[in-house]
């Protein structure tokens, strides 16, 4: 969490202040005993994008059918209407996809940069629409001169997976108002094939992205369900569940941070939990983000510099994990070179334990927390500035199961604390993830699925700025395995709400849906 994290929050706040009590919709369809062949269309509680009062332009960027792994290539020209200058650029996508079909993970890049990665819903038999909004201003610098465009969402397509997911994305620009665009990096550079960076001399700041994902099939796509070999469960790793995505710059550690326990939507066994209401962050995956400002008078001697990526607990050479960067760069426009040095770099000592208790029911425990300082100096044409970032990670679950895994049970809290100090001022963020999830089968092969998941963040500043995000999903779905699709006798009830509140305002919605059938869109703030 980063100075333009917390203020890009606070502006979605003025936006989308809700009056005190309002009921959006309700149900006008009654609840059916269970699923039939279709239900309501996918939706989220988060805040819509806030858009200038501007004129905009739009530009389509890609629209394709996937029915394998090819990519979509085409071109990207910025709308000469609408200038170079924008308040803001918002991206779009719209999809649509019937039958049937797993989830499936996708991205966008332009340029070579990811501006957009997502992961689909599981159609009905009769058909879904959905789409996702993103605020891709930060991506300024890249969309100003044409590019390639390169799309995939990888499918496939066969008589049993029917499902063609057809989608179109498109960017609304909106021109600014002055001659200044809204607030964005000046620079935004991708790794060269062998990792390597090259940054501009004169960058005072910089940060990383990182568009971490286990994902692909396999046990990374449930990380947190792995347990230590040789416990009986069919994900097993070397060292449990603990995941913890670190960068390093020419091999020296430079920033940790744990991964979101995103939960796709065919997640826990259980795609009856997910069709209409999906869990947080599961169509629009948010990067990790990095303050790599410390290292900036290293960066900045005009050759390249080597910046991977790992994840903690993989075992070396496995697949499973996807980790694209995006290096975003702010320059000192009064100096042709910024120089500077690392003057702390303290690593504590990475704590971590996996046990495993047999039994009828066996039990994992997982404990782990890690912690990294590094402080450095930039002398810019405005003076000398020191950088400090602190992060600290800490993580616990418990894990249940029973033999054939008709019991599967987990508990799990992860916590990812950063501090970063510019000169005088400090912005504090406190992110605290949990999964709270059971999925039991009777002796009638009713499959059932409670769980909750949330997404939680604190973020203050030294000037008063502070906001509160809580986006917290809660589903009970249940369905009769081994059967054909039409046997299933599926029935759920989906609820997220999300509430962010702060210096500026609040925004408080709920959606809730029961047998596919909205029953609850409500806001009170």
């Amino acid at each position: 969490m980063t100075r333009r994290l917390i203020m890009s929050m606070l502006a979605a706040l003025t936006a989308a202040i809700l009056p005190l009590t309002a009921t959006l919709a309700t149900a006008a369809t009654p609840v059916p005993p269970e699923f039939g062949s279709d239900w309501h269309d996918p939706l989220t509680a988060t805040p819509p994008i806030p858009k200038p009062a501007t004129p905009s332009c739009e530009v389509t960027v890609a629209q394709a059918q996937f029915r394998d792994f090819t990519p979509y290539r085409g071109t990207y020209t910025p709308p000469p209407a609408c200038g170079d200058t924008w308040s803001k650029v918002v991206l779009r996508m719209d999809g649509k996809v019937k039958g049937r079909q797993y989830d499936r993970l996708g991205y966008l890049h332009i340029g070579g940069v990811e501006i957009f990665r997502t992961s689909t819903p599981q159609p009905s038999p009769d058909g879904i629409e959905w789409s996702v909004e993103k605020d891709v201003t930060r991506y300024t610098d890249t969309l100003r001169r044409a590019q390639d465009v390169e799309m995939l969402i990888g499918n496939v397509v066969d008589d049993t997976y029917t499902g063609v997911l057809d989608v179109k994305v498109t960017l609304t620009f909106y021109k600014s108002p002055g001659k200044k665009g809204a607030s964005a990096p000046d620079k935004v550079l991708t790794l060269t094939p062998d990792n390597t960076l090259t940054t501009p001399r004169n960058s005072e700041r910089i940060l990383a992205e990182v568009y971490a994902t286990g994902s692909g099939g396999g046990c990374e796509e449930y990380w947190y369900l792995s347990v230590p070999a040789p416990a009986p469960y069919s994900c097993q790793t070397p060292d449990g569940p603990y995941r913890e995505v670190q960068i390093r710059v020419d091999g020296r550690l430079a920033g940790i941070a744990t991964p979101f326990p995103t939960v796709w939507t065919g997640g826990w066994s259980n795609p009856f939990l997910w069709y209409v209401v999906p869990g947080p962050r599961a169509f629009d995956i948010k990067p990790i983000e990095y303050d790599l400002t410390p290292f900036a008078g290293v960066l900045n001697d005009g050759r390249p510099h080597r910046v991977e990526v790992s994840v903690v607990g993989v075992p070396e050479g496995q697949t499973g994990w996807s980790a694209p960067v995006n290096v975003l760069v702010w320059q000192d426009a009064g100096k042709k070179q910024v120089t500077g040095k690392v003057t702390v770099h303290r690593e504590g000592a990475p704590e971590g334990s996996s046990t495993h208790a047999p039994g009828t029911e066996h039990r994992v425990d997982t404990k782990a927390a890690h912690r990294l300082t590094v402080a450095g100096y930039a002398d810019t044409s405005h003076g000398r500035v020191t950088t400090t970032v602190t992060r600290a990670l800490a993580h616990t679950s418990t894990h249940r199961w029973t033999e054939g895994e008709r019991l599967d049970a987990l508990d799990g809290v992860w916590t990812d604390d950063e501090t970063v100090t510019v000169g005088r001022h400090t912005t504090r963020a406190h992110r605290t993830y949990t999964m709270d999830g059971a999925t039991t089968i009777g002796a009638d092969d009713r499959l059932r699925t409670v769980m909750t998941l949330a997404d939680r963040a604190a973020v203050s500043d030294t000037r008063g700025r502070w906001s509160r995000l809580d986006d917290t999903y809660t589903g009970d779905a249940t369905y009769t395995t081994g059967v054909p699709r039409d046997q299933r006798h599926g029935v759920a009830t989906t609820s997220e709400r999300y509430r962010l509140t702060g210096s500026r305002g609040c925004y408080d919605r709920t959606v809730t849906a029961v047998q596919g059938v909205l029953t609850e869109d409500s806001s009170a703030c």
